[in-house]
């Protein structure tokens, strides 16, 4: 399961990893907005969620030994409107200084947990 990433403050995730980690490279699922608790951040506000989103993954990527520098690949599901979209993409870029590395912005019907509107998930290796 995940019982080191547990010890980084990150919330459980019944049945599956965090992470792969193969090699260099890090595989990462997709990172939710729940804190340490595993209480979802944000109910409504796509921009919270998405914060809480990069603050696991960069927790998680920090957890392995890469740098954020190391993330080389996003993918960030949005549910709603255009201007969800919009927002949580734009605290995407806040967080990369806005230097995001290669990614893909999807609107989406739902994602897993009730009131979740932002997911990301990411390819980390080092260069």
């Amino acid at each position: 399961m995940n019982e080191s990433e547990l010890g980084a403050g990150l919330a459980p995730t019944p049945y599956y990893r965090y992470a792969d980690l193969v090699g260099d490279q890090l595989f990462v699922a997709g990172q939710v907005p729940l804190d340490g608790a595993g209480q979802l951040v944000g109910a409504g506000d796509p921009r919270a969620q998405a914060r809480q989103c990069v603050h696991n993954l960069f927790t998680l990527v920090g957890h392995h030994g890469f740098a954020v520098s190391d993330i080389h690949r996003l993918t960030l599901y949005v549910v709603g409107r255009h201007d969800h979209l919009l927002g949580a993409w734009d605290e995407i870029t806040i967080a990369f200084g806005h230097d995001v590395p290669p990614a893909t912005l999807l609107g989406v019907t739902l994602l897993g947990y009730r009131d979740q509107l932002v997911e990301l998930d990411a390819v980390v290796a080092r260069a």
